[in-house]
């Protein structure tokens, strides 16, 4: 399903963001270990967010589109207490006491974070190999690499472990990946998206930007 068709299924409570977001984790749980999307899991955290939005809905509250839906951050986007990595054991002990603007943005619009997702260490790669903590592998084919840096958010919407996910791109690390997991990636004009708490490569390139599974969403 797309964002759109989830959005328009939630608000007819075709079913629950708790149960969207439970059936999100229990695929991590079947395909994490060959896989590899994500470095943290924040399942507690999404089912509290999903259950929220549940409430809200319920109460008849008007809620943006993204609203319930489950998605995985690029772990060198800063998420207030939870281990923002870059993917280097430099930094595997880091818990930002701050927001990222685009989380930020993302946590005002009732979004579930699924959980921060695995990159080639501090985002100087193109294939998700070198991560301190484990090698990212293509869903479609696991003897097969996903692309980098922003491999992990690629392979986890391509997997069907998050409806959508935010990478990083410097010079192609959400364009890559997601052409090579078959998945959509933009990569927005320099400077449109404030890059406020993203663990720079080249601050005078970086930018933030979606991965989805269509071009609408």
């Amino acid at each position: 399903m797309t964002i759109y068709e989830i959005a328009a299924a939630l608000r007819r409570k075709d079913f629950s963001s708790r149960e969207l977001t439970q059936s999100v984790l229990d695929k991590c749980a079947r395909q994490e270990e060959q896989v590899g999307a994500y470095i943290t899991l924040t399942a507690e955290e999404a089912l509290r967010q999903a259950e929220q939005v549940d409430k809200l809905l319920a109460a008849g509250a008007e809620l943006p589109l993204l609203a319930g839906i489950p998605l995985a951050v690029k772990d060198n986007i800063a998420v207030k207490g939870i281990p923002c990595t870059a993917a280097s054991k430099m930094l595997e002990t880091f818990r930002p006491p701050y927001n990222a603007f685009v989380w930020e943005e993302l946590l005002q619009a009732n979004a579930v974070l699924a959980g921060k997702s695995n990159m080639d260490e501090f985002g100087m790669g193109f294939s998700t190999e070198n991560s301190y903590f484990k090698t990212t592998r293509n869903p479609h084919d696991l003897s097969r690499i996903p692309g980098g840096s922003s491999g992990g958010s690629a392979a986890a919407v391509a997997s069907g472990e998050a409806i959508y996910a935010l990478g990083t791109d410097t010079g192609g690390s959400i364009r890559q990946p997601a052409a090579h997991c078959g998945v959509v990636g933009l990569r927005p004009s320099y400077g449109l998206v404030s890059r406020r708490g993203v663990c720079a490569l080249a601050s005078s390139m970086d930018t933030v930007g979606p991965l989805t599974r269509t071009v609408r969403d």
